[in-house]
């Protein structure tokens, strides 16, 4: 026998009411998520705009040669970012930037001072080499995706450190895009970072050079002791290939056979200990130098493959 009775008019009209009710709350949810903004913020890596800006409008990346307007830069990409997201709110931009002792310098807390802009500071060393800036990015990004604080990522940069973080901000649901400065003769953006964003934007001359001033009866700035001018390309490709035979030598050529398989890439372990063993035999630093980097990496390859 069947023990379920049939609906009076009482229940369906609570069951009605119940309905409606609910329909009623799904209704201001979904209004409220369609009012509610976007969020974005952009990541800054400071080394990154200035070698990049003044190797374009300059002709150096020596920052006594030129100066800067950090100030005006930070809001024409601010003001570029609203155009992109017009329906987005900016949550802050963060600036990175290197500091000896992680001290910052005046200008460093005249940029601290701006609205919406945070500084972060990796260490300098002695051979004013930015350390800890790329782990900073990565830090930031991957925290703000996680938390859902962020929708929008604009990444100014070039260093293929950044791909993991770009991974973990979209794995998130975070969308990464990736703005740079034009390079004449080249790229100054990693190819694999390149490959792992969700947009692209350079900017160009005539963008950059309101906000660079080169100073005066600086033509050809003195290195720093100890570091010579940026190396040139066939002088990188040598390195990497002294590098390689290096570590044929100490580490046998099966350790150097397991590589082979990942070619043209290498693990990123074994990637940054070529980046650090590159830039102890050449006194300066190649962060920032996207190409210089790959003509590195093809050294290397050049002479491994040369040997198999």
């Amino acid at each position: 026998m069947n023990d379920v009775q049939p609906l009076g008019p009482t229940d369906l009209a609570a069951l009605a009411a119940g309905i409606e009710r609910t329909n009623e709350l799904l209704t201001r949810v979904l209004a409220e998520v369609a009012t509610t903004p976007s969020t974005h913020a952009a990541f800054v890596d400071a080394g990154y705009v200035y070698a990049a800006t003044g190797r374009l409008v300059a002709g150096t990346e020596d920052r006594r040669a030129f100066d800067l307007d950090a100030e005006g830069i930070i809001e024409a990409f601010i003001d570029k970012a609203r155009m992109i997201f017009p329906d987005s709110r900016l949550l802050r931009v963060y600036w990175y930037d290197g500091a000896r002792r992680r001290i910052h310098t005046q200008e460093q807390q005249r940029i601290a001072e701006l609205p919406d802009v945070k500084v972060r500071l990796g260490n300098l060393n002695a051979n004013n080499q930015q350390k800890g800036v790329d782990s900073l990015i990565r830090t930031d990004l991957e925290s703000l995706a996680r938390h859902r604080a962020i929708s929008d990522a604009v990444l100014i940069g070039g260093d293929e450190d950044l791909v993991s973080a770009v991974e973990a901000a979209q794995g998130y649901g975070a969308r990464v895009h990736l703005w740079g400065i034009e390079a004449a003769g080249g790229r100054n953006q990693a190819e694999p970072l390149l490959w792992e964003v969700d947009s692209q934007r350079t900017f160009d001359l005539d963008f950059c050079k309101p906000y660079v001033t080169r100073r005066t009866g600086v033509e050809c700035p003195e290195p720093v002791a100890g570091e010579p001018p940026v190396p040139t390309r066939d002088e990188v490709r040598f390195v990497g290939a002294r590098v390689a035979a290096q570590w044929l030598s100490e580490r046998g050529r099966d350790w150097v056979a397991t590589l082979l398989p990942g070619h043209p890439y290498l693990p990123g372990s074994v990637d940054q200990e070529l980046l650090t063993a590159a830039e102890a035999l050449l006194h300066h630093s190649l962060r920032g130098h996207a190409d210089l980097r790959r003509v590195l990496r093809d050294g290397f390859w050049d002479h491994v493959q040369g040997q198999y």
